[in-house]
C-alpha cells in the first residue's frame, strides 16, 4: 500500500484544523498564545507549514462540521468529513486541554516544538495517537461511514469483526445474504495491495462473498472500490517474510 503523502504534514494539519475549529481560542490558549496569528507564525517557524494560510485553510476545512458560527469551506459539503470521523473515533471525547496535549506530543516528536511540559498522558491516549498514523484505521472509518453508498452493500447491515482477526474486517448482511469485507487503504489514487495468509485463505474460501474493499485517495477525497472474489480478479505474488519473535517466560510458579 502506498504511503506517499500528497499533502505535506497531513496528520498534524488535520489535528490542528480540528482543534481550532472545535475549541477555537481555548485551543491556542493551551499553547500559551493569545492570538491565532501568533500561534500560526510559531508553527510556520517550526516547519509545520510553509505559510500561516495553510493552517488557517485547514481550520476552514473543519469549521462546517462544528457549531462555531463560522462557515469555513461550507461549499465543499461533506467531502472532507472523513477526516473528522477519524479524529472523533480516537479523541472525540477529549476536552480542549487533553486534546492539546495530543497535539503537543506530536509537535515535540516530529518538529522538536517545546511550548511547555506535557502533562502525564494516559497510556491509552498514546496508543490511540499511534493509530492516527495508520492508513488502515482511516480507511476502515471511511468504509464504516460510507459502505451503504455502494450497490452491493446498499441495504446492508454491518457487523465489526476486526477483533476476531480471522481474515476479514466486517460482515455485512444484505437481504438474508452475507458478505465478508476486507478493507485496505491507499493514500493516493494508485498503489499496491497486500493480503495476509489468513486474508488470502478466506478470500479463496468465500470467493464472490469475499469483497476486497479498497479505499483510495485518502489524502484528498476518498473513493471505495469493491472487488468480489479478489483472488480470481487480481494477480497476487507470494512473498515470504521471516520474522524473529521474542517471548518472555516466567519460572514455573504455583498459582
Amino acid at each position: 500500500m502506498s504511503n506517499k503523502n500528497k499533502h505535506q504534514n497531513y496528520e498534524i494539519l488535520n489535528l490542528l484544523g480540528y482543534g481550532l475549529a472545535k475549541f477555537d481560542n481555548s485551543f491556542i490558549e493551551e499553547f500559551r498564545f493569545k492570538t491565532k496569528t501568533d500561534f500560526y507564525d510559531t508553527l510556520v517557524k517550526h516547519g509545520v507549514s510553509k505559510t500561516s494560510s495553510v493552517i488557517k485553510n485547514r481550520q476552514d476545512l473543519f469549521d462546517p462540521f462544528f457549531e462555531n458560527n463560522r462557515k469555513g469551506w461550507w461549499q465543499k459539503g461533506d467531502a472532507y468529513i472523513h477526516r473528522k470521523h477519524l479524529i472523533d473515533s480516537l479523541f472525540g471525547d477529549l476536552a480542549a486541554n487533553s486534546y492539546a496535549e495530543i497535539v503537543k506530543m506530536y509537535l515535540q516528536e516530529q518538529f522538536k516544538y517545546k511550548n511547555d511540559e506535557i502533562i502525564n498522558i494516559k497510556p491509552i491516549i498514546k496508543s490511540q495517537f499511534k493509530q492516527l498514523q495508520k492508513t488502515g484505521l482511516e480507511a476502515e472509518m471511511y468504509f464504516i461511514n460510507n459502505y451503504k453508498n455502494s450497490d452491493i452493500f446498499q441495504n446492508g447491515n454491518i457487523e465489526d469483526t476486526r477483533l476476531l482477526g480471522d481474515g476479514y474486517d466486517f460482515q455485512i448482511e444484505v437481504d438474508n445474504n452475507y458478505f465478508l469485507a476486507e478493507v485496505k487503504g491507499v493514500r493516493d489514487k494508485k498503489g499496491t495491495i497486500r493480503l495476509t495468509t489468513n486474508e488470502y485463505l478466506k478470500a479463496n474460501e468465500y470467493k464472490d462473498r469475499y469483497i476486497l474493499s479498497i479505499v483510495s485517495n485518502l489524502n484528498d477525497i476518498p473513493k471505495i472500490t469493491l472487488i468480489p472474489n479478489p483472488i480470481k480478479v487480481l494477480d497476487f505474488n507470494k512473498n515470504i517474510i521471516t520474522q524473529e519473535q521474542t517471548n518472555y517466560h516466567s519460572k514455573n510458579l504455583k498459582w
